[in-house]
């Protein structure tokens, strides 16, 4: 259990700094927004274009980490494959081997 516990640890501190390592819409929300705030004489556009930057770039940062953490997952599935595979083969070998000598 505590291995699944360090995997969410993993995926949790991926995600907080691939969600605060984007701001690419934020910044985007943002130079929308005051135009249209000056234009409307209002802060609302910047709250809702700023918020909604920010919304997107946390999103796009957790959905790169967890496509990451499935590439890494499935890297360890196919480790384990192999591994499974090699000693079967391995075992099958040796009983051929056995059954040579009687």
């Amino acid at each position: 259990m505590e291995r699944v516990g360090s995997g969410e640890k993993q995926l949790e501190d991926c995600s907080v700094s691939n969600a605060l390592g984007t701001w690419f819409f934020s910044v985007a929300g943002a130079l929308l927004a005051i135009p249209v705030g000056i234009k409307k004489k209002s802060l609302a556009p910047l709250v809702f274009f700023g918020t909604t930057g920010t919304m997107l770039d946390i999103i796009m940062g957790i959905s790169q980490c967890e496509r990451e953490h499935a590439e890494r997952q499935m890297k360890l599935l196919e480790a384990q494959n192999l591994l499974a595979n090699a000693s079967v083969d391995g075992e099958s070998s040796t009983e051929s081997f056995t059954n040579v000598d009687k």
